[in-house]
This record gives structure tokens, sequence and C-alpha cells, in this order.
């Protein structure tokens, strides 16, 4: 049976939004939204720029090519190793191999799910080039440590922000701690133009080693002046709905304060530096509370209309042991993979009606 997580489609999203609908209109009047250079792109970089605190922007087509781009600017390839979580993305571990290194996969932590820095001297080698740090489902890496391990060994640092971006992570805007930062406008994410992504840096050089990758006589990974316009007024308002999301965040685990069975990373990676974002809100699910498979608890959600679903696979149980090198046998991935929930963000910008309805779903 093919598995349940290629089955389920998110919620609806984007929801209606004036603003979008004004810069779709504009772009066309000013015949941007056919342009292979227009004003949108710029006035993204820009915005982006300044949001950050980073010299340099370069606009993708995805927030995968994006890590492949990064990679690539910092020099990683044949020969070389990159470290990273168990539970992640597909797409970094297979931009790795794109570029010819070896993933080197590390376990993530019980509690928050989040890349394990205390396995990140286990997992080095001389061959060692790289991390890639993915914050996922509302938890953080504990960045400040991985940054500090890094620079003590001469690694570089990719920050992946897909899921966060305008999130705070241990005092700085996520995407910062990395020598380069990764974000993603796919259709899903809550800054959307359907597909999409960019990187950020404060390094000259990795720029200049990602525009020989991607100028071919024209951008090779270009995002549209269409995708730039809709994007602008989106960021103007990130910080409202990431505010709107992480109060709902708070309504909705209070409301499920007394169900056993569900444990959010949340709970275990609040600190007062930290600000997450929510594109989704993860749970550890246990099967014995519940009397039934996470599978199955997903289902029955689904059925009543909450998008509540199971989380990534497991790199490690997905991918060919020749593949990749992994410092353990992963305990805690391998119970991520099936284990974790995940709730979609749009209904964090409902109503405290919408957040009721999912604690009597799941009672």
């Amino acid at each position: 049976m093919k598995d349940l997580r290629d089955k389920l489609q998110p919620p609806a999203w984007p929801l209606p939004d004036e603003a979008v609908e004004a810069a779709l209109r504009q772009a066309f009047v000013d015949g941007s939204w056919g342009k292979y250079h227009g004003p949108n792109c710029r006035e993204l970089s820009d915005r982006l720029a300044e949001f950050h605190g980073c010299e340099h922007v370069v606009l993708t087509c995805s927030g995968t090519a994006a890590v492949e781009l990064a990679l690539r600017g910092l020099r990683v390839g044949p020969g070389d190793e990159v470290i990273l979580s168990a539970y992640d993305f597909e797409g970094n571990f297979k931009n790795v191999l794109a570029v010819g290194a070896q993933p080197v996969l590390v376990d993530i932590d019980p509690a928050r799910g989040q890349l394990d820095t205390e396995q990140l001297d286990m997992a080095r080698s001389p061959r060692s080039k790289a991390i890639i740090a993915s914050h996922l489902h509302g938890g953080v890496v504990a960045m400040p440590i991985l940054r500090a391990f890094a620079d003590r060994h001469g690694l570089a640092v990719i920050e992946d922000a897909c899921q966060m971006p305008g999130a705070i992570v241990h005092g700085r805007v996520a995407g910062t701690w990395g020598d380069v930062g990764v974000l993603s406008f796919g259709g899903s994410k809550l800054l959307t133009a359907g597909r999409g992504g960019a990187l950020i840096t404060r390094n000259a050089e990795i720029v200049q080693r990602i525009r020989v990758q991607t100028q071919r006589g024209n951008d090779a990974y270009p995002l549209s002046e269409l995708q730039a316009a809709v994007l602008v007024p989106q960021l103007h308002r990130l910080a409202e709905r990431n505010q709107l999301r992480t109060e709902n965040v708070s309504l909705l685990l209070g409301l499920l304060s007394d169900v056993a069975g569900l444990n959010c990373f949340v709970g275990s990676s609040s600190s007062s530096d930290t600000q997450p974002g929510f594109y989704k809100l993860g749970f550890w699910f246990d099967a014995a509370t519940f009397s039934c498979s996470r599978d199955d608890f997903a289902c029955v959600m689904r059925a009543a209309g909450i998008a509540l679903d199971p989380g990534f696979r497991a790199l490690h149980r997905t991918h060919a042991r020749g593949r990749f090198r992994s410092v353990n046998d992963l305990p805690n991935a391998t119970r991520a993979d099936d284990s974790i929930l995940v709730l979609h963000h749009p209904v964090l910008l409902g109503t405290p009606q919408d957040l009721q309805a999912i604690r009597e779903a799941i009672k």
C-alpha cells in the first residue's frame, strides 16, 4: 500500500489576501509579470536582506534548489561529508548526493525532535565539510552549540529555515546563524508563491560561486517577477501572522494539556530568546495510549476535517545503507518514523472555535 504521507494533501492555502490581489493586478498593469528583469525581484531581495540583516540574497526556483546551491557555493563536492539529521526533509539528503558528497546522519533529540548536537563530534571525520541544520515542526536546533562546534572544527553551516521564516532562534532571525540560510516559498509554506526559494548570506564569495553555477546566459534557477510580486506583501504581514500563530499554539496546547499520548515539540524547546515559527506543529504520538497506530489516528483526524498528518519518513529507513554513514542505529529517528504527527499551519490563523474543534476530535 502506498505510504499514507503520499496520499494526504495539506488544507486550502493560501488564504484570500487583498494585498496579494492588488500586487497581482499591479504586475498586470505595469507588465512586470512578463519581464525577465523587473522591479519585483529587486524589491523582494532588498526586503529579505534588510529583514535578515544580510548583505546578499539569491532568489531561486525552490528551497530545494537553494540548499543545493548553498552546498556548491560552500565548495562541497566529491569526497566530502555533510552532517544532517536522520529525521529531515528528503531533499536535503538528496542534495548532498547531487553534489557528490556523502550524507552523515545523526540522531534527533528524543524530546524536541531536532538534530541532536551532542552527536556532532561522533559524526565528524576528516572528510566533514558542512552541517545542514533544519528547524522542524515548531522546534529549533540548538544553534549556539552547533555554531560553536562548526567554528571550532572549520565546518560550514547551512541553516534550513524553510519551515519558520521570520522566527527568532536563540536571539537571531532564523537563517542567520548559518554561513548560508535557506528559505522556501513553496505552495504550502508560510510565505508562498506556489514555488520558489531564497538563500541569504553575508559572504560575497559564496554568492559569486553560486552565480557561476546559475548564470548560463540567463538564470538557470529563477524566481519569476510575478512570484516576487506576491511575496512582498506577504513578507509585510509575516510578523503579524507569526504572532497570531504563536498565540494560537499556546491556546491549543492549553486545550490539549489533559490529553495523554500527545507531546508537543514546543513544550520542550521553548526559551526566552526563541520565538519559533509554525509551518507545522509537531507532536510525539504514543500508540499505546490511543490503542491505535499513528497512521490510523491521522486517518481519523482527516475524516474529522483536522489536518493532523504523519511527519517525514526517517532518512535511514528510506535509503540504502551504502548511500550514507551514521554514528549509531538512530533509535530516536526510527521512533520518529512511526510516531511524529504534524498539524498544518492554516488552522493556526483561525478562531478559538477552530482550536476547540481539534480538541474535540482528538478526545
